[in-house]
């Protein structure tokens, strides 16, 4: 018992030095603004209630993305739900503030990543054809996507005009609804990486 005790008063600073020193996942957004990571970290008591009041399932729990001592910790998962837009119920069940409270146009407006286009896996690149999924469905104004009107070839080797789907930076909020829509089987044509 005393060398049990002993040695996890050693290992909590050298977890928490591990983990605030590597660089978190590209693809690891946390929900709506929640501020640094060493903050979330540091905030976050690992209790589920933002996955639980999450309308969508897009939060999620942290496996090793953050390393040990984000374990358990929220991140929003857009492949399985995104960030609704006209919602802030994290925010309002977080005991900690780790996920503060925001009111509903300033949680609008809080960028949590930034969406990008993989050319190698969206159709429109891929296969010539148009697929206007992604734009439809993002929910900010001005739109975050637009489309680049194109000549291609597409698979039966015809030149066609083709709208090519883009991503503007600067309006995107990362809040996932383009890459949980995206009709691409697996991986998404589109993801969110953190900000």
């Amino acid at each position: 018992v005393i060398t049990a005790l002993a040695a996890g008063v050693v290992a909590v600073p050298l977890t928490r030095l591990g983990s605030l020193a590597r660089r978190p996942d590209e693809y690891l957004v946390r929900p709506p603004g929640a501020q640094t990571e060493a903050e979330v970290l540091s905030r976050c008591i690992r209790c589920g209630q933002c996955m639980k009041v999450c309308l969508t399932n897009g939060i999620q729990p942290v496996l090793w993305e953050a390393g040990l001592e984000g374990l358990y910790t929220p991140r929003l998962i857009p492949r399985l739900g995104y960030c609704a837009y006209s919602c802030n119920l994290c925010g309002q069940v977080c005991p900690t503030g780790a996920i503060p409270q925001l009111e509903l146009p300033v949680k609008q407006a809080t960028v949590l990543g930034t969406a990008a286009i993989n050319r190698t896996r969206c159709i429109p690149y891929t296969e010539g054809a148009d697929c206007l999924v992604c734009e439809e469905h993002c929910p900010v104004s001005p739109k975050a996507i637009t489309f680049s009107e194109q000549e291609v070839v597409n698979l039966e080797g015809e030149r066609v005009k083709v709208k090519l789907p883009v991503v503007i930076p600067d309006r995107c909020i990362g809040c996932g609804h383009c890459e949980h829509v995206c009709p691409v089987g697996g991986d998404a044509a589109i993801r969110v990486k953190r900000s």
